[in-house]
C-alpha cells in the first residue's frame, strides 16, 4: 500500500499533502492535551510496531505481495490521534531511509494509512463494542475494525491510482502517471486486502492485543505505568523475525520500479520516466555487502532505534517546557 514516488501526479501529491497538515496538526494538539508525559515515549513503540508490521510481505494471488499495518491497533492502545502520529512517523522514516513508499507520495500514504485506518478503526471498534462488552467481545470487534479499515485504506489507495489515467495523459492520450483505470486499480488493491492483507492485520491486532491485555494491561486501560520493558521484548521478538518478510520476495501491486513497470507495459508514462528520483541509502531495507536477512534484521533494529528515539526526545522536551 505504500505508493512510490511518480505514480499520482505532482497535483494529487500536493492536494494529499495538503489534506494531512490539518489532520497532522489537530492530531499534535489533542495529543499534547489528552495524553500524559508518561505515555508519550509509547507513541514511538508504537511507531516501532506499526514499521515492524509493515516488513512482514505475506504472498498473495497474481504473485505480489502485502502487508499489515497495524492502524486499528495503535488506535485502540494509544487513541486515534497518537495512532496517527506515530505511523506517520514510521511512514517517514520508511520513505526517507528505506525507500519504502515515495517523497512527494508521501501524503498520500500518510491520508490512507496513518489518518483513514486509525481514524476509522476505532471509529467502528467504539460502536462495536458498545455490544460487544466482554473480553472476547472486544477481540471480535477489534478484528472487524482492523479487516475494515485496512480495506478502506485500500480502496483509496486504489482510487488513487485509478483517477490517474482519466485525469493526466499526454498529446497521443496516453496516461502521464499510474497507467491502471478504476477498474482495474480497485480490485487489483482490495482482492490482496480482503484476503491475505486483512488475515495478516486482524492476527497482528488480536494477538498483539492480546499480548498487552496479559503483561500490560495498564497500557490499554490507562490506569497505571506502562510496562515498557515488556514492550521493548515484544519488539525484539518480532525484529528476529522480520526476515520471514522476505519470504514474498515480489512488489506489492503498484510498487514496483521503472524498469519493471516498462517491461509489463511495453512503454513507461513520460510522467514516471522523467519524474523525482530519490535513493535511499538502505532501499529495500537491504545493507550492501552483507547478507540480506542480516540487512533486513539491522534495517528493522535501526527504524525502531530512531522512531523511539524521536519520542523519547519529544518527551523530555515536553518536560523542559513544564518545567519553565
Amino acid at each position: 500500500m505504500h505508493i512510490p514516488d511518480n505514480y499520482l501526479s505532482p497535483q494529487t501529491c500536493l492536494v494529499m499533502g495538503a489534506a494531512m497538515v490539518p489532520v497532522l496538526a489537530v492530531s499534535v494538539r489533542r495529543v499534547k492535551t489528552k495524553m500524559s508525559e508518561s505515555r508519550l515515549p509509547l507513541i514511538g513503540v508504537g511507531a516501532a510496531l506499526s514499521f515492524l508490521m509493515m516488513m512482514f510481505n505475506v504472498p498473495v494471488p497474481g504473485g505480489t505481495t502485502a502487508h499489515a499495518v497495524g492502524g486499528t491497533l495503535l488506535a485502540i492502545i494509544l487513541g486515534p490521534e497518537a495512532a496517527c502520529l506515530a505511523i506517520a512517523a514510521a511512514l517517514l522514516i520508511q520513505s526517507l531511509f528505506f525507500g519504502d513508499g515515495g517523497i512527494l507520495a508521501l501524503g498520500a500514504n500518510l491520508f490512507n494509512m496513518a489518518f483513514v485506518m486509525p481514524f476509522a478503526g476505532y471509529a467502528l471498534y467504539r460502536f462495536l463494542s458498545i455490544w460487544l462488552k466482554s473480553e472476547k467481545g472486544r477481540m471480535v470487534a477489534a478484528a472487524i475494525a482492523a479487516y475494515v479499515a485496512i480495506n478502506l485504506a485500500a480502496l483509496f489507495a486504489g482510487i488513487e491510482f485509478g483517477i490517474q489515467p482519466l485525469l493526466f495523459t499526454d498529446a497521443k492520450g496516453l496516461p502521464l502517471y499510474s497507467p491502471y483505470p478504476l477498474q482495474v486499480s480497485i480490485p487489483a488493491m482490495l482482492i490482496p486486502h480482503l484476503t491475505f492483507a486483512g488475515a495478516a492485520e486482524i492476527i497482528f491486532t488480536t494477538g498483539v492485543l492480546a499480548f498487552v491485555e496479559k503483561v500490560s494491561p495498564e497500557t490499554l486501560h490507562q490506569s497505571g505505568p506502562v510496562a515498557y520493558k515488556k514492550m521493548a521484548g515484544l519488539l525484539l521478538f518480532l525484529v528476529m523475525l522480520t526476515p520471514l518478510g522476505l519470504l514474498a520476495a515480489a512488489s506489492a501491486w503498484g510498487e514496483w520500479n521503472k524498469q519493471v513497470l516498462s517491461r509489463s507495459l511495453g512503454y513507461l508514462p513520460s510522467g514516471m520516466a522523467h519524474g523525482f528520483d530519490y535513493r535511499a541509502m538502505m532501499a529495500g531495507y537491504r545493507i550492501s555487502g552483507i547478507p540480506e536477512s542480516l540487512g533486513y534484521i539491522l534495517s528493522a533494529v535501526a527504524g525502531c532505534a530512531i522512531l523511539i528515539i524521536v519520542f523519547r526526545v519529544i518527551r523530555f522536551k515536553k518536560k523542559k517546557d513544564v518545567r519553565s
